[in-house]
């Protein structure tokens, strides 16, 4: 075999190795932090989820959920894990169906998004 023949069949070799390696946790996109959240869905007049309940797009409905399940998989500061779970998996059963359509998904979620619950807790 001559030279540069084996030089591009090693050059490939490494290149489709490179190719196929699984990426990395870092390269993933961060997952948002509860100050994240907070600020992104919660800060300001009106906020991201009252918006979002009144009169968001579905792209926003999406946005939001997202949102709340990277919430829920974040640990809180303080306070018993079942109460973190229970609290979040009410915002995101409720933006579930949000998503969906569901008739009075809105309601189920402004009631669920009770910051005082949370704060009592958990900050």
């Amino acid at each position: 075999m001559s030279k540069k023949l084996i030089a591009f069949l090693t050059g490939s070799v490494m290149l489709a190795a490179f190719i196929c390696l699984p990426v990395s946790a870092a390269d993933e996109e961060k997952m948002p932090s509860i100050k994240d959240v907070m600020k992104k869905v919660m800060k300001g007049k009106p906020n991201f989820l009252t918006k979002v309940v009144k009169e968001g797009t579905d792209d926003e409905k999406k946005e939001l959920h997202k949102y709340l399940v990277a919430l829920g998989k974040n640990k809180p500061k303080k306070g018993s894990e079942e109460s973190w779970k229970k609290l979040n998996t009410a915002l995101v059963a409720a933006s579930t169906d949000l998503v969906d359509g569901k008739e009075g998904a809105g309601e189920k979620l402004m009631k669920a998004a009770n910051c005082k619950a949370c704060h009592s807790e958990h900050k």
